[in-house]
Order: structure tokens, then C-alpha cells, then sequence
């Protein structure tokens, strides 16, 4: 086949991943934490087990990276594997008695690991097959996909769990009541997650791509390599450090903040998931296409530095006010900045790495998300406990400013390559 048709087939079927991907989005970040805490009735370290899923399997990136190159496999052969053992233990999961909480937890983090863990090789098949003055816009598209997934998805699982029709007509009461047993409406939702997850295996095994090269060491940890001997890629790497530790520090903190009386907000439920979930996420939707196209064009550390800023005003904007129009504001900048996070986080390993390299490069990052993604939060968390989330909030703005002045002086020493050019080289 050309390039043209891998790029054709590839775009095809990441367009059903994505819409897969959606859908378990909702169930990673909300409905199986949901499952857990009323069915099986799980407590906190168990809860905590399940929210920890996708940093888990950021950690363990890595170690999938080098048994996949050690097979000789192909990215998607090796992700869609994966991708299916995952399926699998969420099947189980849906026998698991409601006694068994820690096994319930087990499946789930296997399920919700598997996604994060073949993020590397997915960005290999995207350096493979989307084309350099593309990659970014083809990319973008599957991000709206994902998002719009998302929101029907969670929109339709709430209903499902929690019917607004608690009177419906008696023959109505089989379907909407589950024959009566709540249980089995919960279960039945894990497994039509068990579902999606195998149709994202199916959807990943027909897309081209070639065997990745024997790895350049026997451990899991050999693309560390890569960061001693590639400045750029290491000075990146400290920048993404600083700025990533500080959004995920305040992410969670934007629920406590709206939500805890303490701070004199007690926001409603309806009220937080506006501010946190809904306006956000139509920022990120509507500006997605917009950053994809940015990405194929502009100097990637310019794009960095102006996320950035956007991150930091977004920041700021939220904590520092008490005002809806405040709130909406920092809501706002925020899904901004995450639509252009979601493509640079993505894919900017392919303006430096080697073209058969680029999955190693991303697991050392994919590796270091995880570790920022666990603790992060619980640093978060110990922190607002002395001080307000308003000064935290100022914090992290710094600290993001900070990673800003890092990659400043690589603005000058790298501008943007032509499409297709080779990737930017220490």
C-alpha cells in the first residue's frame, strides 16, 4: 500500500478508537469510581487504587514499550494485545461478587492501565503514518471525536444508573429498573464498558505499521538513554516537569475549591460539573481543529510557551475568583489550553525524536506523566490543608511560568522546520 492509503485506513480507524475512547474516558474518571463506592460499597484506599488507574499505566508504558520490541511486534498488534487483556478483566469484573471490592478494583485498574499504557506506540503509528504537515489536524479530529464520545457518554450512563423516570409504566419497569435489581443495571454498564475496550482492540488491529527496531537494552528503562544524550529532548522534558506537576496539582483542587464550604463557595453539584466538565470541555471541542493546524505549523516551543500562559492565566483566573463571571472566564482559558495540551502532549516527540525512536521518547514521557499524576494530587491535597487553593493556585502559575523561561531561549535556537523536514536534533 501507498502512504496515502496508510493514511487513509489509519484515519478510518482511529475515528472508531476515539469514539471507543470516549466512552471509556466516562468510565475511568467517573462511573467505574461510581460502581465501586455504591455497589461494592469500596473503601478509600480501594477507591484510591481506581482513580490511580491510568497514572499506573503511564508508569507502566515502558515495560509494555520493551516487551512489545522484544516480540518484534508491530505498535498495533501490540496494542491491540493489550487492549484486549484489558477487556477481558472487565468482563471478569462483571461476575466479581459485591463482596469482593479489591478484586472489583483489580480488574478495573487492569482495564483503565491498558489504554495510558499503549499511548507510546500509538504515537509511533501516528509518526508512521499521518503525514508531517497533517499530523497535527488528523490528529485534532480524532480529539473531537473523543470529546463529543465523551459527553454523550456520560450524559446517557447517568441516566442509566440514576433513571429520571421513576414512575414509568409497568411495562416499561423491566427495562428501566433492571428487573428490579440495581445491581444488575451497574453491571450491565461494566460491561458494555468490557465491550468498548474490545471494540478499541479491533479497531487498532487493522491499522498499518511496521515491527519497531530491537531496543537499545535489555530493561524496561533503556530509553532513558535518550535523555543524556538529547539536550533538547531533556530540557523539554524538565519544562513538561514543572508546568504538568502544577496542572495536575490543581485539577482536583477546582472541585474542592467549589465544593468545600470552607472556601465559601458550596457551589451545587450542577454548579461544579458546569465549571469543571461542561465549559471545558466545549472550549476543548470548539478549539481543537484550531491548535491542530498550530501544531503542523509553528515553532513547537512558541506553541509550548503560548499553552503555557494559557494554563497560567486560566489558573489564576479561577482561584483568585468568587464571581461566575470569574469562574466561567478561568473555565474557558482552561478547555483552551487543554485542546492545545491534548494535541502537544500527543505527538511533540515527533519534532524530536528519530522516526523509529519516537515511541521510546514518548515512554520516558508517558513514564514521567505517571509519576507527576500520582503525586501530584496527594501533594495537592497535604498542601491546602495550611494554605487557601487561591495561593496555591499562585504557585502553580509560577511554577508554569518558570517552565515557560526554560524553553524561551529554544525559541530562537529552533524555528519551525519545514513540513516534512527532519525532526529538531540537540
Amino acid at each position: 500500500m501507498s502512504a496515502a492509503e496508510h493514511t487513509t485506513i489509519t484515519v478510518r480507524r482511529e475515528r472508531w478508537r476515539s469514539l471507543c475512547s470516549g466512552i471509556l474516558e466516562t468510565a475511568a474518571s467517573t462511573f467505574l469510581l461510581l460502581i465501586a463506592t455504591r455497589h461494592f460499597h469500596s473503601g478509600p484506599w480501594t477507591k484510591a487504587l481506581i482513580a490511580a488507574g491510568s497514572s499506573i499505566g503511564l508508569l507502566a508504558s515502558p515495560v509494555v514499550m520493551n516487551r512489545v520490541q522484544g516480540l518484534r511486534l508491530t505498535p498495533s498488534s501490540g496494542a491491540s494485545r493489550l487492549l484486549l487483556c484489558g477487556a477481558v478483566a472487565l468482563a471478569l469484573a462483571v461476575v466479581i461478587p459485591a463482596s469482593r471490592s479489591l478484586a472489583f478494583a483489580v480488574a478495573c485498574v487492569i482495564a483503565i492501565a491498558t489504554p495510558a499504557a499503549v499511548v507510546p506506540l500509538m504515537t509511533q503509528i501516528y509518526q508512521e503514518n499521518y503525514p508531517a504537515d497533517r499530523r497535527g489536524r488528523l490528529f485534532s479530529q480524532s480529539v473531537m471525536i473523543r470529546i463529543s464520545a465523551a459527553m454523550a457518554a456520560g450524559a446517557i450512563a447517568g441516566l442509566w444508573l440514576d433513571p429520571v423516570w421513576p414512575n414509568a409504566p409497568a411495562f416499561l419497569q423491566p427495562l428501566l429498573h433492571g428487573v428490579g435489581l440495581v445491581p444488575s443495571r451497574e453491571r450491565l454498564l461494566v460491561l458494555a464498558f468490557a465491550i468498548t475496550l474490545a471494540c478499541t482492540a479491533w479497531s487498532l488491529r487493522g491499522i498499518p505499521s511496521r515491527p519497531m527496531p530491537p531496543a537499545a537494552g535489555s530493561h524496561p528503562l533503556h530509553a532513558w538513554s535518550h535523555v543524556h544524550q538529547d539536550r533538547v529532548f531533556r530540557q523539554a522534558l524538565i519544562a513538561w516537569m514543572l508546568m504538568g506537576f502544577a496542572n495536575l496539582a490543581m485539577l482536583p483542587l477546582r472541585v474542592e475549591y467549589l465544593g468545600n464550604p470552607r472556601y465559601g463557595m458550596s457551589k451545587s453539584a450542577g454548579e461544579i460539573a458546569l465549571f469543571t466538565l461542561v465549559v471545558p470541555n466545549l472550549a476543548r471541542l470548539v478549539m481543537s481543529p484550531i491548535w491542530g493546524r498550530l501544531f503542523d505549523r509553528m515553532n513547537f516551543f512558541a506553541l509550548r510557551c503560548a499553552l503555557n500562559l494559557g494554563f497560567t492565566l486560566g489558573i489564576a483566573a479561577f482561584f483568585a475568583s468568587d464571581t461566575t463571571t470569574g469562574l466561567l472566564v478561568g473555565a474557558v482559558i482552561y478547555g483552551i489550553s487543554t485542546a492545545g495540551g491534548d494535541v502537544a502532549w500527543s505527538l511533540w516527540v515527533t519534532k524530536f525524536a528519530p522516526p523509529d525512536r519516537v515511541a521510546d521518547y514518548m515512554s520516558v514521557h508517558t513514564f514521567l506523566t505517571g509519576v507527576r499524576g500520582i503525586i501530584a494530587p496527594v501533594v495537592a491535597f497535604q498542601v491546602v490543608r495550611h494554605w487557601s487553593p487561591a495561593a496555591m493556585g499562585w504557585i502553580a502559575a509560577g511554577l508554569i511560568l518558570v517552565a515557560t523561561a526554560i524553553l524561551l531561549p529554544e525559541i530562537r535556537r529552533h524555528r519551525t522546520a519545514e513540513p516534512g523536514s527532519p525532526p529538531i536534533r540537540p
